[in-house]
């Protein structure tokens, strides 16, 4: 069930009724648990099974690792929750990666051998509550959290469908009090859970989905004659598309989920703070896919040693942790590249960080922006002949006629820069309150109107594929 469908309408609309009647609050959790499983189970109903078996290992594991002092037995505990929940994501998101890597390996080395091919279905979701059961498990072992003290506090805050399918990456902590004491959204609150709501589907229906995407298929889409037929000016403007594509369409799911927890009460984590207006790539990874970039400098940057042991060894694990943060969101090379990038990126950013000057900081937003870009390349392409074709044509080497009409997508894609470059040290929130009231209706009625008069266009959010 996607956000931007008239069924998710009535559905939320169901669960308001329930939620906001005068039944018991545990009645309200429980019918809250069942709506976030009937919300999943509407793209596959079986995979709900991998859900109840991650919600309930760590679980158990966690209220283990509460009873026993054992150091020995306390790693056995944390191990098979890593073993289970890693396995489950390994078995259904890279078999088949591995399996083609291998076979390519050993075909290098002139075995050739032809594996039966892995047909998985990729169970939505999977690596995001993944990730929030083991960072419960791991909070648990290390004593920086309490575990939950209901079963059915935990298992929905595992399940809970605003956040259930792409995230945000939500902490125990940022969720599991809020379920333990009755919570009820004050008008207020309703009123700006919908507001979001709506700000969230007009990122994705309207820019992600009507303004950039059809530019990013024309470019991203086509076959090897095609590339090579591809212009410089068509090169860049299909990957400024996908720059502006994959932030409203991400930064537009995690905007209605936050705006969807609102209206029954609950606070979700910020997922995005205005990301092109970074200086430099530490900026950009505190403000892109937060929930995400704060779990990985957790949970295997800091383990990993971080910056604790000299720079060459902080220069290794920050190009680690990128690369498996890269391949987190794909079974693909491409996905490692982009990752490895980034990771090169940060190391050239600590190398290079002294011959930073206040001044220079438009300049270096610039630089940041146009490097992210040429590192989406490799986000977006099916192939890294694909995405050579592409960065070649970028880089001067394009041929062919370009498309004149597709330098429109440069109007929202400015008016995107401008709005996080003028809010880059503020908030969305703060921009609200100060805005007159006439002022905030007409953006509403003009964001409402466009949902309605827009094309339908079936386009699933981005992220569901990781």
């Amino acid at each position: 069930m996607q956000f931007n469908t008239y069924l998710f309408g009535c559905f939320l609309a169901v669960v308001l009724a329930v939620h906001r009647s005068p039944i018991p609050w545990t009645a309200k959790k429980v019918a809250l648990l069942l709506a976030s499983y009937v919300f999943y189970a509407a793209w596959d109903p079986p995979f709900v099974v991998l859900l109840w078996g991650s919600t309930v290992v760590d679980w158990f594991v966690a209220r283990a690792l509460v009873r026993t002092r054992d150091p020995v037995r306390r790693r056995l505990l944390l191990g098979a929750s890593l073993v289970f929940n890693l396995g489950l994501l390994g078995y259904f998101k890279y078999a088949g990666f591995l399996q083609r890597t291998f076979a390519a390996i050993a075909g290098a080395a002139g075995v050739h051998w032809t594996p039966a091919p892995i047909d998985v279905v990729l169970p939505i979701g999977i690596s995001f509550y993944t990730f929030m059961t083991i960072s419960y498990t791991v909070d648990v072992y290390l004593e920086r959290t309490r575990p939950a003290r209901s079963f059915l506090d935990y298992a929905l805050y595992v399940t809970f469908f605003p956040h259930l399918v792409s995230g945000p990456i939500v902490r125990t902590h940022e969720l599991v009090p809020q379920f333990e004491t009755p919570r009820r959204a004050t008008s207020a609150q309703l009123g700006w859970g919908f507001a979001l709501l709506c700000l969230g589907l007009f990122e994705k229906v309207v820019v992600a989905d009507g303004w950039f995407a059809p530019i990013v298929d024309r470019v991203y889409t086509a076959g090897a004659p095609d590339l090579a037929q591809l212009s410089t000016a068509d090169a860049w403007l299909g990957t400024l598309a996908f720059a502006g594509q994959i932030f409203c369409d991400f930064a537009g799911y995690s905007t209605a989920a936050i705006g969807v927890a609102y209206t029954l009460g609950f606070a979700l984590p910020e997922n995005f703070r205005f990301p092109y207006a970074a200086v430099g790539f530490s900026d950009f990874w505190r403000r892109w896919h937060m929930s995400l970039s704060s779990w990985l400098r957790d949970y295997l940057y800091v383990p990993l040693g971080g910056n604790r042991r000299g720079p060459a060894r902080t220069h290794v694990n920050l190009l680690l942790t990128m690369l498996i943060g890269g391949l987190w969101h794909g079974a693909s090379w491409t996905f490692v590249a982009w990752g490895g990038l980034h990771g090169l990126y940060l190391v050239g950013e600590r190398t290079l960080r002294r011959w930073f000057r206040p001044r220079a900081q438009p300049l270096l937003a610039l630089v940041t922006f146009v490097l992210v870009c040429f590192a989406w390349v490799f986000f977006r392409a099916g192939t890294f002949d694909q995405a050579f074709h592409i960065v070649g044509a970028m880089l001067g080497g394009g041929a062919g006629p370009s498309h004149p009409e597709w330098r429109f997508a440069l109007i929202p894609l400015g008016a995107l820069l401008a709005v996080h470059w003028l809010l880059r040290d503020t908030s969305l929130e703060a921009l609200v309150e100060r805005t007159p009231w006439p002022a905030r209706a007409l953006a509403l009625a003009a964001m409402i109107l466009a949902l309605f008069l827009f094309p339908g266009i079936d386009r699933a959010f981005i992220y569901f594929q990781f």
